[in-house]
């Protein structure tokens, strides 16, 4: 499979990446998303689909949690109104 092209510029720009990954090791750190990935992780783990490697993830969505699959989840501006206001609009 090809790789995306924010993938390819992070292989091509190393400086970048680890600025990149710098932050987002920071951010995953905060009270509210370690909250929210235990909620997501208890979730699954009642499921039973916890670390089941079918390529799916719990998404929160103004009906509760869905199960979608994971590259479509990462990306989706769909299902929150705060996902659509801080990711901006398609170019």
């Amino acid at each position: 499979m090809a790789l995306g092209k924010t993938a390819r510029y992070y292989r091509d720009n190393p400086d970048a990446r680890k600025k990149r990954l710098e932050y987002q090791s920071e951010y995953n750190k905060k009270p509210r998303e370690l909250a929210k990935r235990a909620e997501l992780n208890k979730e699954n783990r009642r499921r039973g689909t916890y670390a089941d490697h079918d390529g799916n993830d719990l998404s929160h969505t103004k009906k509760g949690y869905v199960m979608k699959k994971a590259s479509v989840n990462r990306g989706d501006t769909n299902d929150m109104p705060g996902d659509k206001r801080s990711r901006g609009k398609k170019k």
